[in-house]
């Protein structure tokens, strides 16, 4: 009986839900749809740094910064005027790619409430304020979104380099950079930044293959296969409930996944996981910002 008055209710309340969906205006049935479907050029926000970040953003690192390079900068610029029109206003460079004086060219007369920059900076600058502020002038901005130190791979990293991150705070303060965060490039080095509450923001390793994902190994270009994925997970896990923004990379398996269908099953998965904010991936094609977006809408559709 009280099942019956349950299913009962159920069948009301739905009931009145769809009398009410259907008196509403075509406008307005039309803009809730759009507002509940989400895309690969959507303005998410990054952990509760405060900021919003475009779903897919565009990767100027591949291979170091070389198959962009290669591209000259006259199309490496056409190429990001194009993403930034389909919506992508997330870029990814750092000090180390080839592509670092680039950028500022790049994104010249964008409107920069409208581009969100992520730079990287390695190894460990004696004046790291001197450093921050190159960034700023080569980008040509009075402030870049968020600074990573990059590429760690020894645990308990926070230690040795405590002096870097005192300079990004300084940074910070002065309002030179948004966010401040890192890099990973092994297991030890990422659970290390999981736990530290100096972290902001993380540029994480991922794709259901496990390919070139973090391992146990502290050096960055460890061997890993499938079975690693689970450990970098559990990481990601405890930096989206600690409040820190994660963005995805490795995403086509740095370059190497030339396969469709491994592409379209590394986005998917990356679009399951709601730990995941965004995802980076290099593009030297328009086509391959395209498919990005397609494969990304259509994973997002279906999850």
């Amino acid at each position: 009986m009280n099942l019956n008055r349950i299913n009962r209710r159920q069948f009301l309340h739905r009931s009145t839900a769809l009398a009410s969906a259907a008196l509403l205006p075509p406008s307005l049935l039309h803009a809730a749809e759009v507002a509940a479907k989400r895309t690969a050029t959507d303005q998410v926000a990054l952990g509760r740094t405060g900021l919003k970040i475009s779903r897919l953003g565009f990767g100027a690192g591949s291979n170091s910064g070389n198959v962009q390079r290669n591209l000259g900068q006259e199309t490496f610029n056409k190429l990001i005027r194009y993403a930034h029109e389909r919506g992508i206003t997330y870029i990814d460079c750092a000090q180390s790619y080839k592509t670092f004086e680039w950028v500022g060219d790049a994104i010249k007369g964008l409107p920069r409430e409208k581009v969100f920059l992520q730079s990287k900076i390695g190894g460990k600058p004696e004046d790291v304020l001197a450093t921050i502020d190159k960034h700023r002038k080569v980008y040509n901005t009075d402030y870049i979104d968020s600074v990573l130190i990059h590429c760690m791979v020894k645990n308990g990293w926070t230690d040795e380099w405590k002096r870097i991150m005192d300079g990004f705070d300084e940074a910070k303060s002065r309002k030179w950079i948004r966010a401040k965060g890192v890099s990973c490039h092994s297991l030890p080095a990422l659970q290390t930044a999981a736990a530290s509450n100096w972290t902001e923001v993380h540029l994480v390793r991922i794709n259901p293959q496990g390919h070139v994902v973090d391992t146990p190994e502290q050096k960055w270009n460890a061997t890993s296969d499938a079975t690693r994925v689970g450990p970098v997970m559990t990481e990601i896990k405890k930096m989206h409930a600690n409040g820190h923004g994660v963005i995805g990379m490795k995403i086509i398996g740095n370059g190497d996944f030339t396969n469709a269908e491994d592409r379209e099953k590394s986005i998917r998965f990356a679009m399951s996981q709601p730990e995941i904010h965004a995802v980076v991936i290099g593009f030297k094609s328009t086509a391959e910002i395209d498919e990005a977006i397609e494969r990304i809408n259509r994973a997002l559709a279906a999850a």
